[in-house]
């Protein structure tokens, strides 16, 4: 499938940062409804006698409910408008924050967590095509660059918010601030955020159509190398995450007081990679700042596993190397991002839906395959990073090869 030219048929005549703003709220709602709580796991689970085992369902459950939705929150959006889906998506949120806050048993908890998963990622995916609705070229790039780096400050604050609120009031009130930001944020929608998606490129919900919807975009072997290109690279900074107890606790022996470090660095070079794709937007072409990126990420990735083969981790040598790896996938994922989308403007939505779903699910096979099998050494995982970020470029380089090789037709 080739990808179609069209102009956004819907003006935004406020500043690009004030819609930056408001579609990072959006996607911000995923990140805060898992880093609130966390905080609270035994507090939680004192309170309702729960297990440990039972409240990592709480976790899992949402996962599993956020990872499936995606798949139909931008179809919805392509038939139905953007407003609607994300409106409802809100509502939703509110109401299952609402079922969590009053939760009297483990049960009770579990539902609401799954009916939060269902509904927060509906800001984010539709989010991406609202960016493409409205914006082409380095504004629509300069804008999910801002995206990102607002979106940024949430894992920083999380888990912050979360902590404090159960110190001082107790756990329901993580849930009940839910409440009251996903309603605020609704209001916000409600009054700023014009429907980006006129009625005559909508697509039809009937069966048919959506499953062709859905195998056009599933059979272009274009998105899927897009697609993995932006997605698989991210673990390679998500697998220090993922193992921090281990790499932090076991290997580097720091108290829990001092993991906030690494934490701030992944941020860091979150928000710079974001910063500055959107400085270079219409400054240098899009393959040229994928390719900077990926140079950046995979030469911070190799120097992190010489170096800490030959040289005992330590925090102040692991941190930069994993700030200098998150800056590099910051600083391509935009543009890969808008590739994607600009492949399918008639199923913008869809595209933005099945990306995020192949994210989630490379997140999650890394999350309970690869980690349990190589953070038992410092080694494993500086390889695993290496090949993570590199499966990547390899992805983007046969991108570009077909790319070639169909232009010399």
């Amino acid at each position: 499938m080739k990808p179609l030219d069209f102009k956004p048929t819907v003006e935004w005549n406020k500043p690009i940062w004030y819609l930056a703003v408001l579609l990072a709220a959006l996607s911000m709602l995923g990140p805060f409804a898992v880093d609130t709580y966390l905080p609270a796991f035994e507090g939680i689970a004192a309170d309702i006698g729960a297990s440990p085992v039972g409240m990592q369902q709480t976790l899992s459950a949402y996962l599993l409910a956020y990872s499936v939705m995606t798949l139909l929150h931008g179809a919805l959006s392509d038939s139905f408008g953007r407003r609607p889906v994300i409106l409802i998506g809100v509502a939703v949120f509110g109401l299952s924050s609402v079922v969590c806050a009053m939760a009297q048993s483990i049960g009770m908890l579990v539902l609401g967590r799954i009916a939060q998963g269902m509904s927060c990622g509906a800001g984010i995916v539709v989010g991406r095509a609202i960016v493409r609705d409205l914006f082409t070229a380095h504004n629509a790039q300069r804008l999910m660059s801002q995206i990102t780096l607002f979106f940024g400050i949430a894992p920083a604050l999380a888990p912050i918010i979360g902590g404090w609120l159960f110190a001082l009031i107790g756990w329901r009130a993580i849930f009940v601030f839910l409440v009251i930001v996903s309603a605020a944020l609704w209001l916000f929608i409600w009054l700023e955020l014009p429907e980006t998606l006129p009625c005559e490129r909508r697509q039809s919900f009937d069966f048919g159509p959506l499953m062709r919807g859905y195998w056009g975009v599933l059979s272009d072997r274009y998105f899927l190398l897009l697609t993995f290109a932006s997605g698989v690279p991210f673990n390679a900074i998500f697998i220090f995450i993922l193992a921090a107890p281990t790499l932090l606790g076991h290997h580097l022996g720091l108290p829990p007081t001092r993991f906030f470090w690494l934490f701030l660095g992944t941020i860091a070079g979150i928000m710079g990679g974001a910063w500055t794709s959107g400085r270079l937007a219409g400054r240098i072409t899009r393959e040229r700042q994928i390719r900077i990126g990926f140079t950046l990420m995979l030469a911070a990735a190799v120097v992190n596993l010489v170096l800490h083969l030959f040289v005992p981790m330590r925090l102040f040598t692991i941190v930069p190397l994993i700030l200098l790896i998150a800056y590099g996938w910051s600083l391509l994922t935009p543009c890969v991002t808008l590739l994607v989308l600009d492949r399918f403007p008639g199923r913008l939505g869809m595209a933005s839906s099945l990306q995020a779903f192949f994210s989630s699910l490379s997140n999650a096979i890394v999350a309970g395959i690869l980690v349990p099998l190589v953070m038992d050494r410092v080694s494993g995982l500086t390889i695993g990073s290496v090949l993570l970020g590199l499966s990547g470029l390899v992805s983007w380089k046969m991108y570009r090869s077909l790319m070639r090789r169909e232009a010399g037709r």
